[in-house]
């Protein structure tokens, strides 16, 4: 949806039939810290005070990128049955929403990826990295599920970050922070 409140595009998806999991068996862990509003706030009072350049970006599809550490089986879909195989399932590679726990497996994924390119992690909220170079240039990242919000000291720093985030998720640039959760 746009800021505007107008519909940017319809979308589907393929979502797998989460109810029917057991945990212990086809799932274990199923918590994903989310951003804390408050933190959201500060983050962006900082930002004006310390005259951080700000821009907003959206992972598409984020629940998809988790790696699963369980072995998940599900029917084929329907309209993707192989003739002569009707019977058989299909061995997930990936994660798929619906799972229980496709968001950790998300958060885990972006922790995993964030953590390698230098980024700490904020110890009072789970979703904030940052990283800073000796002569305090960087940036920090707040991320909400989905939807982030990358604060820099320059537009130089931001670039940096959203370029290596594109290369490691498939991502929307929504350029220059307008609206994220309604503020």
């Amino acid at each position: 949806m746009k800021v505007d409140g107008t519909i940017d595009k319809y979308k589907a998806g393929l979502v797998i039939q989460g109810f029917r999991q057991k945990q212990g068996i086809d799932f274990f862990d199923t918590y994903a810290p989310v951003a804390k509003i408050s933190t959201i706030r500060l983050l962006l009072a900082f930002a004006a005070i310390h005259n951080l350049v700000i821009h907003q970006m959206d992972v598409k599809t984020a629940f998809l990128n988790g790696d699963l550490d369980e072995e998940i089986y599900m029917k084929q879909p329907e309209g993707f049955v192989m003739p002569g195989n009707e019977h058989k399932v299909c061995k997930l590679k990936k994660s798929l929403y619906g799972l229980k726990q496709a968001p950790k497996q998300w958060h885990q994924k972006f922790d995993d990826v964030v953590w390698s390119n230098g980024f700490a992690l904020n110890q009072a909220d789970k979703y904030v990295y940052r990283t800073f170079d000796t002569s305090s240039k960087g940036v920090m990242i707040c991320l909400y599920v989905d939807d982030m919000l990358i604060f820099g000291t320059d537009l130089e720093e931001v670039d940096k970050t959203k370029k290596f985030l594109s290369s490691s998720f498939d991502m929307k640039d929504m350029g220059e922070a307008e609206v994220i959760l309604g503020i």
